[in-house]
C-alpha cells in the first residue's frame, strides 16, 4: 500500500517506491520532482523564492532554489540514490499577478524557473520534463514507482510527464 508524502510551501520531502509526493499551491513558486530510476527514490522541494543571496538561517534554506535542491540532492544520496542518474522534472513558475506592472513581484515565477534552472544544470542533472510559466497554479503529484510528475490545475484538468 504506498502512502502519500505532503510537501509543504519552502519543504522537501522523498520517498520510495511505491509511495507518492505531493505539493499544492505552486503558483510563482516551482516543484522540483529528482528521480533515481534505478533506486526508485523520488524527491521533491517547493521553491518559494530563486536565491538565499546573503540569508545564512538554515531553518529558510529550503525556501530558495540554490540551497533546498543542493539538499534535496543530498538526501536522496543518504537514502541510496546516485546522484549521477538523478533526472528532474519541474512544474510552476507561473505568472500569477498579470496586472501588476514588470515589477519583481510580476516576474518571480520566471526568476524562480531560472534560478531552479540554473542550479540544476550547476549540479549536472538533466531536466527531462518542464510544465513552467503561463498564468495558472497547479499540484503536483511525483510517483516513486516510475518517476511520473502528474500535474493538476483547477481549470485546466490534469496531465502526466
Amino acid at each position: 500500500m504506498s502512502q502519500t508524502i505532503k510537501v509543504g510551501i519552502s519543504d522537501l520531502n522523498i520517498a520510495r517506491s511505491p509511495d507518492v509526493l505531493v505539493t499544492f499551491a505552486l503558483g510563482s513558486c516551482v516543484g522540483v520532482c529528482l528521480y533515481d530510476r534505478v533506486k526508485k527514490i523520488a524527491g521533491l522541494s517547493h521553491i518559494m523564492l530563486p536565491s538565499s543571496g546573503n540569508n545564512k538561517d538554515p531553518k529558510q534554506a529550503y525556501r530558495f532554489a540554490d540551497t533546498a535542491i543542493a539538499i534535496l540532492v543530498q538526501k536522496m544520496a543518504a537514502a541510496g540514490a546516485d546522484r549521477r542518474r538523478l533526472t528532474a522534472k519541474i512544474a510552476g513558475g507561473a505568472r500569477m499577478f498579470a496586472t501588476v506592472s514588470n515589477s519583481s513581484l510580476a516576474n518571480i515565477g520566471q526568476r524562480n524557473v531560472t534560478a531552479v534552472k540554473e542550479t540544476l544544470l550547476h549540479l549536472g542533472i538533466p531536466i527531462v520534463a518542464d510544465d513552467t510559466g503561463k498564468d495558472y497554479g497547479r499540484t503536483v503529484y511525483f510517483y516513486a514507482e516510475d518517476g511520473r510528475m502528474q500535474v493538476k490545475s483547477a481549470n485546466r484538468g490534469e496531465w502526466n510527464w
